[in-house]
């Protein structure tokens, strides 16, 4: 097995919509060969992905990409500091100065990058 296919990565601001640029990451991720866990403000499945509401517990989280506002991610910072991600991607229009300092104080690896395009390019 490949580290990417032990790679396992949380997208956070998953939804059922196709509109949404969460959806196609799923989708993407999974289509590399990602393990994908998915939490959004709704239940719902994508991609054969059940969405939670809630943040794991007890998992290994190699990569959090973000698809939340940061007025959202404040209300979450410490459960997702807890996660103890290795990184911690800002998706355009997620960008968070508080999160992303705690986050490297952490040791946490912030990238301000586009999910779809670092896997589009290989540079995932």
């Amino acid at each position: 097995m490949s580290q990417t296919q032990r790679s396992k990565t949380l997208v956070l601001g998953a939804s059922e919509n196709p509109g949404r640029t969460s959806y196609t990451a799923v989708k993407q991720l999974l289509h590399s060969g990602y393990e994908v866990l998915a939490v959004g403000s709704k239940p719902g499945v994508v991609h054969g992905i059940k969405i939670s509401t809630e943040l794991p517990k007890n998992e290994i989280i190699d990569t959090i990409t973000l698809y939340i506002r940061p007025e959202i991610q404040n209300e979450m910072t410490t459960q997702i500091i807890e996660l103890k991600p290795k990184r911690i991607i800002f998706n355009p229009g997620t960008e968070n100065l508080l999160l992303e300092n705690l986050a490297t104080k952490q040791g946490i690896i912030c990238e301000r990058a586009c999910t779809l395009v670092l896997l589009s390019l290989g540079q995932y």
